[in-house]
């Protein structure tokens, strides 16, 4: 099963709706996960159906106090003083060995912000709409559990609320319609995303090494997916270093090919000295926007995103425009 995903929010309306007929919750910083409870334990996934249940713990405890059946979805989220910190997560998104993500949850840990209730043992809730949905989630006194499970808030006020996370440095926030019901792998504009930064997801199609310093990882080579393949939108040096660049050199070792997989032309001075690889490891990037020529301004890599498949980035909707 895969979530229910939601619309930019200018495709539809320039700002938050307003009106009783929507409600509004903070767009946490972190990955998107579904939860379930089953006779054999709590499992979990992620958006693209990857089992991460042994990275996180924190969340086993919640098969001990819901029914089995029980299928919440949600984000899972790491705060740095008291901010979700995308960073912090990153180091805890690729853990598969249980007992590593035991020692990374004591001075690392992470919290599910819950913003749907799915299916409450046997009873499917999908077909209901998202205030019933809510009402039955929030009268599971999740954050009274015992385990680092919450339920995320939701507001009336949306322009209020995207006003205030943008004054805290918050991603943004998500406006819902309160008759929406559950589409399972579907991106619907019952549900419309108002982000704040300017970072996206791009699929790594290269790397360049450091200059001076042999094989060591020192840019990448970002594309975006499109119906008619990956498009190069620049090359990505700032914030690769250390650790960084090291776990990047990880993930990119088995994809090494010797073909450049951009459909459209790499400028000589980033091809020039490219290692090339398969079109599958999906990285976050900050950036300034754009240039006239689709070029990223300035970006700066933030992380991994081993949640998310080349794919799924693909605006299908733009494509048929």
């Amino acid at each position: 099963m895969r979530p229910m995903l939601a619309t930019r929010g200018d495709r539809v309306f320039p700002a938050p709706p307003t009106g009783s007929a929507w409600l509004h919750e903070v767009k946490w910083d972190g990955v998107r996960a579904l939860i379930e409870v089953t006779a054999r334990g709590l499992v979990m996934t992620s958006r693209n159906e990857n089992a991460i249940t042994a990275a996180y713990p924190e969340v086993h405890g919640l098969a001990d106090v819901l029914p089995v059946g029980t299928l919440l979805d949600g984000e899972v989220v790491a705060f740095d003083d008291g901010r979700p910190s995308f960073a912090r997560l990153a180091d805890r998104m690729h853990v598969r060995d249980a007992a590593r993500a035991e020692r990374l949850a004591v001075h690392n840990p992470v919290t599910f912000m819950a913003f749907d209730l799915l299916r409450l043992a046997d009873d499917d809730l999908t077909g209901r709409p998202l205030v019933d949905r809510r009402a039955h989630l929030e009268e599971l006194a999740l954050d009274e559990a015992g385990v680092s499970v919450h339920v995320a808030p939701a507001y009336d006020d949306g322009q209020m609320l995207l006003e205030a996370t943008r004054a805290q440095g918050l991603e943004g926030i998500v406006s819902k319609h309160r008759d929406s019901t559950y589409r399972f792998d579907h991106r619907s504009k019952d549900w419309l995303k108002y982000p704040h930064r300017a970072r996206a997801s791009y699929v790594v199609g290269g790397w360049r090494p450091e200059k001076g310093v042999g094989d060591r990882l020192g840019a990448l080579l970002v594309g975006e997916p499109t119906a008619h393949g990956l498009r190069y939108r620049g090359r990505v040096g700032s914030g690769i270093a250390g650790k960084a660049a090291a776990r990047l050199a990880e993930l990119l070792a088995p994809l090494e090919d010797a073909t450049n997989p951009f459909v459209d032309e790499v400028p000589r001075v980033d091809a020039t000295g490219a290692r090339w690889c398969r079109p599958s490891l999906v990285v976050d990037i900050a950036a300034l926007g754009t240039t006239g020529g689709g070029r990223l301004r300035q970006p700066a890599y933030v992380g991994p995103r081993p949640d998310l498949d080349p794919e799924e980035l693909i605006d299908h909707e733009s494509a048929e425009q």
